[in-house]
């Protein structure tokens, strides 16, 4: 026989997310969401529909624990930016722009700066250092190494600086690349 206390864990894991709940989720987090759908699609127009799928996906039926609900649905956004995307480590980079309104925030500064990254390192960031996921999680979910996996953490960490400049100054390349480059085991 189980503890009282136990059995009410045990009961209570056992619960699973309805599709009320994942509504409640996506409408409380919905800022986040598609904060999150659009650093990973660089475009207002597919972050909205990751979003979208990421609640249809929700809610036609996940078989989620109640409390894992909320992590469950920011991994659905990744992993639908991931399909809408298909970022790949060796796709070649498309040239950032660097449009001519200057940020009006440092939250517009870091944004800007984000969806210059190369695609797959943007990806990378946002899933292992925002998000928190481990290289092997992270590596799973992109279909490629966690040695890929680190060296797109390590581009974009030393990129990052950059290309904040560059959004804050309105000038491509922003601040020369020798005052801004970091080593590897700086950013290890």
């Amino acid at each position: 026989m189980l503890p009282a206390r136990a059995e009410g864990y045990s009961r209570r894991a056992l619960e699973y997310a309805s599709a009320k709940d994942f509504c409640s989720i996506f409408h409380q987090d919905m800022d986040v969401l598609y904060w999150l759908a659009l650093v990973l699609t660089a475009d207002a127009g597919k972050a909205e529909r990751c979003f979208a799928a990421g609640l249809d996906e929700c809610i036609d039926g996940n078989a989620v624990f109640k409390e894992w609900a909320r992590s469950w649905s920011r991994r659905v956004v990744i992993k639908n930016a991931i399909r809408l995307i298909s970022p790949r480590p060796d796709v070649a980079s498309p040239t950032a722009i660097h449009g001519a309104d200057q940020p009006e925030s440092p939250a517009e500064a870091v944004l800007a700066a984000l969806m210059n990254l190369r695609p797959f390192d943007r990806f990378v960031f946002v899933i292992s250092v925002l998000e928190g996921y481990a290289d092997r999680d992270c590596a799973a979910l992109l279909g490629c190494s966690s040695a890929e996996v680190s060296s797109a953490r390590v581009r974009a960490l030393q990129q990052l600086p950059r290309e904040m400049e560059a959004s804050r100054t309105g000038l491509p390349g922003g601040v020369p690349q020798d005052l801004m480059t970091l080593s590897d085991a700086e950013v290890a």
